[in-house]
């Protein structure tokens, strides 16, 4: 028996004690989750002690069959789970079994409720890993040991879940870790041998690392009862233990590729959809890519992790190898094993390789057919869209090459439906475009409602003509990098002269030239009390049932923009808009028969109200309210 030596007793990471409490309390129904996080915890720490023999066999210490075992002793209520991996050394328990590092974790913390069925969802979103012991254990133990360390330089690290956690030094001959579960008395159920292995098969079957426990033998009594024998013989392999990803597609069940994202993904949920492919040529390389049903924490944090884990010649290398997917697909999840890297890759040699720019190209392609796939199934897609659709839209900025691609498969709210999902793609509408029409037409707001009510729609509406309504914050910088789709050019509708194309027939324009002639007048007086508040005044025919609107020039950044750039901290040069008038309206008839003062306040009326209903901000809205009241008791 081995002596603890340098003990000392640490306090929790207060994210640390909201989960456990959280994972003990709201859990229930998922218990059996726990094994299957800590089958991949240590399937990874083999994966990391097989990387790291590479450069140093020693670290082996003449044991290289890397394995994961599992053990139960019914009568002392425990569950003993241990590996061969690389271990952890004295800081290293103290930095990964005390303390959450991971990005995200304080959003995460913010979102849970203490409403027992919505957290268990949320903890299953974020990943449990180590702590998931704790949903069937009242005490856990951990002895582990660096390998290349000495014997003594082993750690026991021990806690109840209840705000702290001892650690020890100790000696320990072998390397890896063993994490031993005091199971719960409602909990006792899983120091069965069947169960465990049952579990194993559910949700580990396709660890590579062998997972063994042992085989025990039966014997039979006259009236056919099985009796467990007393000790193990020997230890049997339990899951299949091959890669995954190297197996033909045909013998793969649905129920295999789900069980091996939620091993590479940590995650609860079963993914949306799955690629399995394997190229051969002039690269050789085999992938397999999920689409989560779950967007991770830290998804708009763009320095986050992210990325598939890469294996070369099915040698683990690194988790989240960013380099072989673009960012507007970092939430895309998997593996890629290829043969055309050097087993001893870094990230830094992966960014001078030119394989690695080659392999990247094919499976962003790869993703984005597999995302036009699943368009097919418009209720999955939705709930892609809904969850990773304004990450997509970061796409046309950031790859030329595949904007076509992934114009198709954005969705967007429109007039069609004047509904606020985004469920309209640029393909519908082109289909619904009216005979006449050569132009795809958009507007941008801050929000759903104040897109479907701007003035900038009354002629449209008039005329049944489709608009994209666009309120996500990234619509107006998405717009600026999206210029055309099938061949049919997008238009701000608040921005430039309205063209409306073939849509008019020339006897509506003429029409409207006379209009704008017979109110040159007006429109002079209005530009001279307005002074250089605005840059123009015209006469427009974009209206219907407002007095007025104004209009950015065609090329100037747009007013979502520039507010979300100011609330920033950025300064930008002043634009100044263009007042458009309603020659139609009962106001603008009233304000060509004002007077003095009254002409100039009324003008000034009818360009706040345009600014307010675009959604700005007045400079001095008392004034405005002032001169609003003197026009009403008039």
């Amino acid at each position: 028996m081995t002596t603890a030596t340098h003990e000392e007793t640490l306090g929790f990471q207060t994210e640390v004690k909201q989960l456990l409490h959280l994972m003990i309390h709201s859990l229930y129904s998922n218990r059996e989750i726990f094994l299957r996080e800590l089958i991949s915890n240590a399937a990874d720490a083999c994966d990391k002690l097989r990387y790291a023999a590479l450069d140093n066999d020693a670290l082996y210490e003449g044991d290289s069959e890397l394995r994961i075992e599992i053990e139960h002793d019914a009568e002392a209520g425990t569950v003993t789970v241990r590996d061969n991996g690389i271990g952890m050394s004295r800081d290293e328990v103290i930095a990964n079994l005390g303390t959450i590092a991971r990005s995200g974790t304080a959003e995460f913390l913010k979102q849970l409720s203490g409403e027992q069925q919505k957290d268990a969802r949320l903890i299953g979103q974020f990943g449990v890993g180590f702590y998931s012991g704790f949903i069937v254990a009242d005490e856990v133990s951990v002895r582990t040991r660096k390998a290349g360390s000495s014997a003594g330089d082993g750690v026991e690290w021990r806690s109840k879940g209840e705000g702290e956690f001892t650690v020890a030094d100790i000696e320990r001959e072998v390397h890896g870790t063993e994490i031993v579960l005091h199971l719960k008395e409602d909990a006792r159920e899983f120091a069965d041998d069947f169960r465990l292995k049952s579990l194993v098969r559910k949700y580990s079957d396709h660890i590579e690392v062998p997972v063994r426990m042992p085989r025990v033998e039966k014997a039979r009594e006259e009236e056919g009862k099985e009796i467990e024998g007393s000790e193990p013989l020997s230890w049997e392999t339990v899951n299949e233990a091959t890669a995954l990803w190297t197996r033909p597609k045909g013998e793969i069940s649905d129920e295999e590729y789900q069980a091996f994202y939620k091993h590479v993904a940590h995650d609860f949920s079963d993914p949306l959809t799955w690629s399995h492919n394997k190229v051969e040529g002039k690269l050789d390389y085999t992938s397999l890519l999920y689409v989560p049903g779950r967007a991770p924490f830290d998804l708009y944090e763009r320095d986050g992790a992210r990325g598939v884990k890469l294996y070369v010649q099915r040698v683990f290398i690194m988790d989240d190898a960013e380099q072989f997917l673009p960012l507007y697909l970092r939430f895309i999840k998997g593996v890629l094993d290829t043969r055309d890297l050097s087993l001893n890759v870094s990230r830094e040699l992966l960014q001078q390789d030119p394989k690695v720019e080659k392999i990247k190209s094919a499976l962003t392609k790869r993703a984005l057919d597999m995302l036009k796939k699943l368009a097919k199934d418009k209720e999955a897609y939705q709930t892609f869209w809904n969850t990773f659709g304004a990450v997509l839209k970061e796409g046309p900025a950031e790859d030329f090459a595949n904007r076509e691609k992934i114009a198709g498969l954005l969705r967007f709210s429109t007039t069609h439906t004047d509904s606020a999902t985004q469920d309209q793609s640029l393909a519908d509408y082109v289909e619904r475009m009216k005979e006449g029409q050569q132009k795809i037409y958009y507007i941008v707001a801050d929000g759903f409602n104040a897109a479907k009510s701007s003035p900038h729609l009354e002629i449209f509406r008039k005329k049944g003509i489709e608009v994209l309504l666009l309120h996500d914050r990234v619509d107006e910088w998405l717009m600026s990098h999206l210029h055309e789709f099938e061949g049919k050019s997008f238009v701000d509708v608040a921005k430039g002269e309205l063209d409306l194309g073939d849509i008019e027939g020339e006897e509506e324009k003429k029409a409207q030239e006379e209009t704008a002639k017979a109110k040159e007048a007006l429109v002079k007086r209005v530009r001279e009390a307005l002074g250089d508040e605005v840059q123009e005044v015209k006469v427009t025919h974009r209206l219907t049932d407002s007095p007025a609107c104004v209009v950015l020039p065609e090329h100037e950044m747009g007013f979502q923009m520039r507010r979300i750039m100011e609330a920033a901290g950025q300064t930008l040069p002043e634009v100044k808009p263009i007042l458009e008038l309603n020659p139609e309206h009962p106001l603008v008839a009233r304000l060509e028969e004002a007077e003095g003062d009254g002409f100039g306040d009324l003008a000034r009326v009818l360009l706040d109200q345009a600014v307010i209903a675009e959604g700005g901000h007045l400079d001095d809205p008392a004034a405005y309210v002032k001169r609003l009241n003197a026009l009403l008791t008039a």
